[in-house]
């Protein structure tokens, strides 16, 4: 599959015009540079980043050094297709064909911001929804006791459509096997399920619950595990010392409130947190502590995120420890679990984190600058889950209103056809 641009403003006038249609069209209410230069930051001044996330990130998103000329004191815009195509044929880099960063610099500049189509639609709040690691399926849970598997090549067409067992609440978590012959999920209970995808048979493992909001691998290797919980902390464990230690290997303090969700860069070092305290943070685990407290004094005042919003004077605090390398603010984490990720390597280089939110949106941020890039507005509840695909510029989103929806960037001349005209009645959980 290809995707031709079919904005030729985009190629013609740069990423200005592009963000500018974006901003326009989908950011209403976002933080805009101006805003963000003012004072009303969301990340923290340049001179105090870890650089080194910064140059990790373009390398992996910025064309040959002889098409992306950088004039001293002017932002470094987008190449335009037209010259990335004249170079591949000049063979500017040696290669013969694009490097992977020419491929993230061309499709990371389109956002899959547009729709959104609607996918599914159910009674019931969605909590779920995840690509499998091919992009070929997609897996949906709901508060109703379904999980839906979706054959992403074939229409979205609901290959598997799981009852689940011994639910509590909700499926709160959903994850496929490398081979995506079996799917695992869990409730609030200490029940791990297990089912065969080309199969009706469904068996049960036991597994042992803490307060442990969020856990995810730190790379391929399976050694280092990132978690996150209620605590406020960040913890970095080490699989080969747990018998000996029985500790994590490192904590990282910085948020404020309970952490919801966690995301690893697969790179052994770089992770975010979603925490209660309103905000993203990005971590670089050498800056990880054997020790460190969580400050619960900096509170002074009563709060719960089940059901209240979050106080206007606790915004303004930081934490007097914090060793996250950026904040991410903008977007909501009240009543339930909501999750952040970074975008897609092989599309756009990681350039991009995303993540719903409490007010019904998805938001996309810049990794380096911390910019709201864009916002999407559809649904009508809050936003638990979202899933960027692996290879194309195409988001879904699900929601506790029961809309399971994709947002792409437009191709092939397509034309937008509301979800909101394909709703039906149903009765709204709130």
């Amino acid at each position: 599959m290809y995707f031709v641009p079919v904005r030729a403003s985009i190629d013609e006038m740069g990423y200005a015009m592009s963000r500018l249609e974006i901003d326009s069209e989908h950011c209403d209410g976002a933080k805009t540079r101006d805003d963000i230069t003012n004072g009303q930051r969301s990340h923290e001044s340049l001179d105090n980043w870890d650089r080194e996330i910064s140059m990790i990130t373009n390398s992996k998103s910025r064309p040959h050094e002889r098409l992306a000329r950088v004039t001293p004191g002017k932002r470094e815009l987008p190449v335009s297709t037209v010259k990335m195509l004249a170079g591949r044929e000049s063979n500017y880099s040696g290669r013969g064909r694009f490097s992977a960063a020419d491929r993230c610099h061309m499709l990371g500049r389109y956002l899959p911001v547009n729709g959104p189509w609607l996918i599914d639609q159910m009674t019931s709040r969605a909590y779920v929804s995840q690509f499998s690691a091919d992009g070929s399926l997609f897996v949906a849970g709901f508060q109703g006791s379904h999980i839906r598997v979706y054959n992403v090549e074939k229409g979205w067409k609901v290959q598997k459509n799981i009852l689940a067992k011994s639910l509590r609440w909700t499926v709160t978590d959903t994850s496929l096997s490398p081979d995506q012959r079996f799917l695992v999920y869990g409730s609030m209970s200490p029940i791990v399920h297990i089912v065969d995808v080309g199969s009706a048979t469904t068996d049960s493992l036991a597994n042992i619950t803490s307060d442990v909001n969020t856990v995810c691998f730190a790379d391929e290797s399976g050694h280092l595990i990132y978690s996150g919980s209620d605590d406020n902390l960040c913890k970095v464990w080490d699989r080969r010392c747990f018998i000996a230690r029985g500790k994590p290997a490192g904590v990282l303090v910085g948020h404020l409130e309970g952490i919801t969700f966690i995301d690893s860069r697969g790179d052994g070092r770089y992770f975010i947190s979603n925490g209660k305290d309103q905000t993203i943070k990005l971590w670089d685990i050498r800056k990880m502590a054997s020790n460190a407290s969580c400050h619960l004094g900096l509170r002074n005042y009563e709060w719960d995120y089940r059901w209240m919003d979050y106080p206007p004077q606790a915004r303004g605090l930081k934490h007097p420890g914090d060793q996250s390398v950026v904040t991410y603010r903008g977007h909501s984490v009240l009543r339930t679990l909501i999750r952040c990720y970074f975008s897609p390597l092989y599309s756009t280089g990681q350039k991009y984190i995303y993540t719903g939110s409490h007010d019904s949106c998805v938001y996309i941020y810049d990794l380096v600058t911390g910019d709201q890039v864009a916002v999407l507005k559809h649904h009508k509840s809050p936003v638990r889950d979202c899933s960027w695909h692996p290879d194309y510029p195409m988001l879904v989103s699900s929601s506790w209103d029961g809309d399971v929806v994709k947002w792409e960037f437009p191709m092939h001349g397509e034309a937008t056809i509301p979800a909101t005209k394909k709703r039906i009645w149903r009765r709204q959980f709130y």
